[in-house]
């Protein structure tokens, strides 16, 4: 059976790795299009990272927009996220250097 982003993006917090994420602070806004579209945010804050589903109640840091087929496949290691950005699969709006330092504070992974 295959994942789902809600079941994708619940795992986030528990993926995430307080000591690679240092004194990061974010909200992360993404924008998901394809067979599972819809808007979450998740919030970086105090060693911890909350997901919603919705828009962010704050100005988010960086927009995330791709093909949600797209993003599940960077989440779990399918789809180079460097490969996806150039390849304009994935864009990012806002801080990109901090974007760039995303996916290694986050553990997901296939399973």
């Amino acid at each position: 059976m295959e994942t789902t982003l809600p079941e994708i993006m619940a795992r986030v917090p528990g993926a995430f790795v307080p000591e690679d994420a240092g004194t990061a602070s974010a909200v992360i806004h993404f924008k998901f299009s394809g067979a599972e579209p819809g808007e979450w945010n998740a919030t970086i804050r105090d060693g911890k990272c909350d997901v919603a589903q919705g828009i962010p109640r704050q100005r988010p840091t960086i927009t995330v927009t791709a093909d949600s087929a797209d993003f599940m496949r960077v989440v779990t290691g399918d789809l180079d996220p460097a490969a996806a950005f150039m390849d304009g699969r994935i864009k990012l709006q806002g801080d990109v250097e901090l974007a760039l330092k995303l996916v290694p504070m986050f553990r997901i992974g296939a399973g």
